[in-house]
């Protein structure tokens, strides 16, 4: 090519110099985009930030915060910093023992002390208690040689290094107790708790169940009533849907009080069943979790119908036509055809009633027994009546994981299922 032709066929000077303009132009106006985007959603990141996030993390953090001690015995703290633990402790921690003890009882601390110290063993809570009777003075002499003399346990390793580990600014004590183990306080390690004090294991695990078997009769009972729905005129459908609704516009206790009335022994539904013939005796359905099961079915049924049937109403009636025509019975074409369709929506409706099934509390409470109380009930107890936050805030991070865990789950299997349709 000549270098006439060559010049012709290049775009003249100014456009070539304008081209790193344009681009610098371009990106200019994206970052104004990024910024105008971000200033959008900032409002709204900050109220999730607020009212969302911050709950969450104070109160994890609750779960592992060791704040009593350090608030009520400061001396001692600092008298054991300097401690070994390998041998008693010199006598600067016992007059600080005593010392903050006599602060403690002026200042109104020592059941905080106690029941920091009780959560350890309930030979400490005894121990604090039994002290503070035989307190020595500050005039009396050795107080090392008083406190074990009147209180054997003073002269215990296992004691101070009990006392040392209770108040660190963090303690894994209401994390292991939740699991049933605690640390042993001869040894240091980590141990089951008896069997006779052994709980929390056993009612994460009824709770999971009984979530289960919740999550299953709502797709036992809610999967018809969705296909029913998905077939019906567009008019019908949305009056249908709105009566599925309609539970939401009643109080959740009133529909469990509600629950109540309808199974008792003197209810409609056991009088019904008496005048059909079908029991000759009342049915025993309430305060048992034969009760918690129906009325925790009922109340979150709408919470599967409501995804599965938005899936449904999106799937071609004609896939079930064509397996059909070619040669399939129609209950093979809907097994084979239909339901792998709407597992986007079985996976989407089961996992949102799991994961609030099993953070239910008054449901269970009003209508279950002492054996049917679930994990929020707990929760619930520490909250209000013992006041012991540490362990609430450990008890929900055990709810707070286990639902972490199953959007893991949820996240991974839709993207298989994703990455399998668009092969």
């Amino acid at each position: 090519m000549s270098q006439n032709n060559l010049a012709a066929a290049l775009p003249p000077a100014n456009e070539r110099e304008g081209s790193p303009l344009l681009k610098q132009q371009l990106k200019t106006a994206e970052a104004l985009y990024k910024k105008r985007s971000l200033l959008l959603i900032a409002p709204l990141f900050l109220f999730l930030v607020v009212s969302f996030l911050f709950p969450i993390f104070s109160i994890l953090g609750k779960s592992i915060s060791n704040p009593e001690l350090r608030e009520a015995m400061p001396m001692t703290i600092a008298a054991l910093r300097q401690w070994s633990g390998n041998e008693l402790p010199n006598d600067a921690a016992f007059n600080a023992v005593a010392a903050d003890l006599r602060q403690a009882r002026s200042a109104g601390q020592v059941a905080m002390i106690t029941k920091r110290l009780g959560y350890e063993g309930s030979d400490y809570r005894t121990l604090i208690n039994r002290t503070l009777r035989q307190l020595p003075t500050l005039d009396s002499g050795n107080v090392r040689e008083q406190l074990i003399q009147t209180q054997p346990m003073w002269g215990e390793l296992s004691t101070w290094r009990t006392l040392d580990r209770a108040s660190r600014p963090f303690t894994s004590y209401y994390l292991l107790a939740v699991f049933d183990h605690r640390v042993d306080p001869a040894s240091g390690n980590i141990v089951a708790q008896p069997p006779e004090q052994s709980l929390y294991v056993d009612v994460l695990l009824r709770t999971l169940l009984m979530a289960g078997v919740v999550t299953l009769l709502c797709v036992g009972f809610g999967y018809p009533l969705a296909y029913w729905l998905a077939k019906q005129p567009t008019n019908r459908a949305n009056l249908l849907i709105i009566l599925v609704l309609l539970p939401f516009w009643t109080s959740l206790i009133v529909r469990t009080a509600s629950w109540i009335v309808l199974l008792q022994s003197g209810g409609l539904i056991n009088r019904a069943l008496l005048s059909i013939g079908i029991i000759n005796e009342p049915l025993v359905m309430v305060f048992n979790r034969i009760g918690v099961y129906i009325s925790m079915t009922h109340i979150l049924l709408p919470f599967l119908i409501l995804p599965l049937y938005a899936v449904m109403k999106g799937i071609s009636p004609s896939y079930m036509r064509a397996a059909i025509s070619l040669g399939a019975h129609p209950f093979e074409a809907f097994w084979r055809v239909y339901v792998p369709q709407t597992y986007a929506g079985i996976t989407a409706g089961a996992l949102l009633v799991f994961m609030m099934a099993i953070g239910y509390y008054i449901t269970p409470a009003l209508l279950g027994g002492p054996s049917d109380q679930m994990l929020s009930y707990f929760v619930a107890f520490f909250t209000n009546t013992t006041m012991n936050w540490g362990m609430a805030a450990a008890l929900g991070t055990q709810l707070l994981i286990i639902v972490t865990l199953l959007y893991i789950v949820y996240i991974r299997v839709t993207r298989t299922d994703a990455e399998a349709a668009a092969r």
